[in-house]
């Protein structure tokens, strides 16, 4: 009877525990409830300091990391440990702070005053924007609690590769190019397609993969087109169809488009605000570094005819193609060092990854602090706002559709969010401000590329015209058993009689002959550049081991003359020619001098500001071009190239830095990759209408440079200023 009374009186007290359990439950969930709405109305970094003292709000974990877990203390009991999974969930119990993720299915988070279900897209986006905001103030304390030290300059040099392989692109292709048409047969007509192509792919690719960059992430859509371009780049330098070249160097250029808006935002968002301009511009100077790499390979490798090898006549390894081979190394050496660096914490937090981004931030925190010899500070920072993500229900058709369709919707459905991005930055409020940038971006490019193709095609017509000078002329010849076994160069033959001659182991070098006869000569083992037999007759006449395409004789008549070993493609040789040499060289100096305005802007910017920096190089290099009209030497116009080149360069860099700090993280590299594919599309319109410019006036290239540089300037001057707002 004792022992039934003790089992009702057990179960009793049970009960009775349970009651008292919920009831304290109850009583925690209201509590946390209020700590959650206050955690959601966001403060910065000091605010969630404050509230870890407060004992009716404390639901931070206490190992300083976030965790999403409340604080049980307040709400837990020893009468609740029996509770087993069959037991109910009552209503209001509290399950812990919601992330992110657990309202995608329509649950409302506890503590939300609305389910998300009930919200309309206007106001969740006012809600994300607020947090946008908040984020911004936040986030430019924790990177100053985390310090510059040695994750920024190990990040700094990774980046500068991929933002040097593309000024090894853009130079690659002035070097290339006449050694690759020669030595691929390209005719007039053909020729200048390769430059246009390589701009075109790096203008496209400039605004997919800076679109791409905001969507899944910088460093992953960095690592995707750096590996593009220098896949491609390798390729292109084994194929021997110009078509099939042309192809690959379009690849190319489509990978590296994307390098230069991906870097400057990666690198922009791990800086804080006092040492983003001038870190930035140091950054610049890869470029520059770039073009004196690929001016010094040039110089060093494509003139070397006797590096090159061949299997049969079928396929030619010139020395032009170990110069692209070389130039594809900043690519690769960029791509294996990315592997090795975070994802920008930035974006992280932009599309709620809040634990990834948090992990990322402690590790330049310690990364730095190590280095600087202080391992036992902390990282304080507990929780970092996110903002309200907004989700976008795509069906992708995963029980009835086939596989490539459903892979067909992905990419569709990617490039439509990359277009939907691109329009916002058409919207309020940096509508006008991209109007205005695309204005300077447009102006700036247009008269720097385009002065930048006009000064060396003077150059080479200055060259052109006194090599014409020195022209030999021979009129109504008559040469009878002769042995040529030398040069002949810079001659014109007219209404010339060859009789009885041997032509051995000779070359011809720019030599016209036009209505002359050929009769009883041999040509053997003969090479030749720029020759042409116009209108002749050969008659009996052998070649043998010759170099002289079909198209070299336009109009001439072969009356019983035999060709044996004729050599397939066209010949290329830099012996005794330093024209080659002499672009080089005029190349690497005008790259050389864009060292002082790169040191000048990078100890400038966030001294005099990014704006007058920008209105005034840009001025400054429009005034500039006037000195032109002087430029009636090879010298001369070296120098003026140095002095433009040296004041652009400024210009250049501050607007690199303004772009990244007007646009906010959500649509920065789509924004930057619009207005550097625009730079593209100027280049080759400059290049088209400056290089049609060069023999016929000085005038209207002047004048049209100088007035698009002053009126860009004076637009850059209207754009707001950047210097103290924090990276929104």
């Amino acid at each position: 009877m004792d022992a039934a009374y003790k089992m009702e009186d057990r179960t009793s007290l049970v009960k009775g525990a349970q009651d008292i359990a919920k009831e304290v439950k109850k009583q925690a969930t209201k509590k946390v409830n209020k700590a959650v709405d206050k955690a959601q109305d966001g403060y910065t970094q000091q605010s969630y300091n404050r509230f870890q003292g407060d004992e009716e709000n404390d639901y931070y974990s206490q190992g300083g990391n976030y965790d999403g877990e409340a604080n049980e203390d307040e709400g837990s009991s020893e009468a609740t440990e029996g509770h087993d999974e069959d037991d109910e969930i009552y209503e209001g119990e509290y399950q812990g702070i919601p992330k992110s993720a657990q309202n995608k299915d329509g649950i409302a988070g506890l503590g939300q005053p609305t389910p998300e279900n009930y919200k309309d897209r206007h106001e969740l986006e006012t809600e994300r924007k607020a947090d946008e905001e908040e984020l911004a103030q936040q986030y430019e304390l924790i990177i100053q609690e985390c310090g510059h030290g040695r994750f920024q300059w190990a990040l700094f040099f990774v980046l500068g590769m991929a933002l040097m392989a593309d000024g090894v692109e853009v130079f690659v292709v002035g070097f290339v190019l006449p050694s690759a048409e020669t030595d691929m047969c390209i005719p007039n007509s053909g020729s200048g397609w390769l430059g246009s192509i390589v701009y075109l792919g790096m203008m496209v690719g400039a605004f997919f993969w800076g679109g791409l960059a905001d969507k899944v992430g910088r460093r992953q859509s960095l690592l995707i087109c750096m590996s593009v371009n220098g896949f491609f780049a390798f390729l292109s330098s084994f194929v021997q169809g110009y078509g099939f070249f042309l192809f690959c160097r379009l690849l190319s250029g489509f990978g590296i488009g994307g390098a230069v808006p991906i870097v400057f935002s990666y690198f922009s968002e791990v800086l804080a605000r006092e040492k983003r301009g001038e870190h930035l511009s140091w950054l610049c100077m890869f470029w520059m570094i770039g073009g004196i790499y690929a001016s010094a390979m040039a110089w060093a490798i494509i003139p070397h005819y006797g590096w090159s090898f061949s299997m049969g006549s079928a396929y030619q390894f010139h020395s032009w193609r170990v110069f692209v081979i070389m130039c594809a190394l900043p690519c690769v050496s960029a791509v294996v060092a990315l592997t090795f660096m975070p994802e920008s914490p930035r974006f992280l937090l932009e599309v709620g990854k809040h634990d990834e981004a948090w992990m990322i931030l402690k590790q330049i925190h310690d990364t730095n602090m190590r280095a600087r010899g202080q391992p036992e500070k902390v990282f304080t920072v507990n929780r970092i706002k996110t903002p309200k993500q907004i989700d976008e229900l795509i069906e992708i058709e995963s029980d009835t559709g086939t596989w490539y369709r459903r892979c067909f919707v992905r990419v569709r459905t990617e490039l439509d969010g990359i277009w939907l991005t691109f329009m916002r930055c058409f919207h309020y409020p940096v509508k006008d401000n991209t109007t205005k940038l695309a204005i300077v971006w447009f102006t700036l490019s247009f008269g720097y590329y385009g002065l930048s193709v006009w000064f060396p095609d003077v150059i080479k017509h200055l060259q052109a015209d006194e090599y014409a000078s020195k022209r030999k002329s021979f009129t109504n010849e008559s040469v009878t058993g002769i042995d040529f076994n030398f040069t002949l160069e810079n001659q014109d033959h007219y209404n010339g009689t060859f009789i009885n001659d041997r032509f051995t182991m000779m070359k011809f070098k720019a030599v016209t002959f036009e209505d002359t006869l050929f009769k009883y000569c041999s040509f053997e083992d003969v090479t030749s550049l720029n020759t042409y037999f116009r209108n002749c007759t050969f008659v009996q006449t052998s070649f043998f081991n010759t170099d002289l395409e079909p198209y070299k004789y336009a109009g001439s008549e072969f009356i019983n003359c035999t060709f044996q070993h004729n050599k397939t493609g066209c010949q290329i040789s830099f012996d005794d020619d330093y024209s080659a040499y002499w672009i080089y060289f005029v190349n690497f100096l005008g790259t050389l001098a864009v060292l002082p305005g790169n040191i000048v802007s990078a100890l400038l910017m966030d001294r005099i500001g990014r704006l007058t920096m920008l209105g005034g190089s840009m001025i400054l290099s429009g005034i500039s071009c006037f000195f032109l009209w002087f430029g009636t030497s090879e010298s001369m116009m070296i120098g003026m190239l140095c002095l433009y080149n040296g004041l652009t360069i400024s210009a250049w860099n501050s607007l690199d830095v303004i772009t990244v700090e007007l646009y906010p993280t959500d649509r920065r590299a789509t924004g930057f990759g619009f207005l550097n594919a625009l730079c593209k599309a100027a280049a080759v319109l400059g290049n088209l209408i400056f290089g049609s410019l060069v023999v016929i006036t000085k005038a209207i290239p002047i004048l049209l440079a100088s007035m698009v540089l002053v009126c860009g300037g004076l637009v850059g001057l209207r754009l707001p200023d950047t210097r103290t707002q924090v990276l929104m």
